[in-house]
């Protein structure tokens, strides 16, 4: 699922605790998989926003000439739009986008 196709909040919302710990019973084990989950999707973010401003980035400058690029602040900008990353885990959370399995202890 893309980031730009998400139908996650932007703003906080409340959420029914029922629904987000029926599928592993306890609320603390369905936090920690969306948590890991919203630390993959802000990787994923983080590397394709610096993708995208490295295309306008002027390495040839010093550091007295620190040029504004408006490409670069469009870029900035917009992904300052999108929904934040536990928003968008907790939405895959929900619709069971999220693979997950359980490793229980071997003795």
């Amino acid at each position: 699922m893309s980031v730009k196709d998400t139908k996650a909040e932007v703003n906080t919302i409340t959420y029914d605790k029922d629904k987000i710990e029926d599928k592993v019973g306890s609320i603390y084990e369905a936090i920690v998989i969306m948590g890991k989950r919203a630390e993959q999707i802000n990787a994923e973010i983080r590397t394709e926003l610096h993708n995208k401003l490295d295309e306008f980035a002027v390495h040839n400058s010093t550091l007295e000439e620190v040029f504004e690029n408006r490409e670069q602040i469009e870029i900035s900008k917009h992904y300052e739009k999108l929904p934040k990353p536990t928003s968008i885990a907790i939405q895959e959370w929900l619709e069971d986008d999220v693979y997950f399995r359980k490793t229980e202890d071997r003795k």
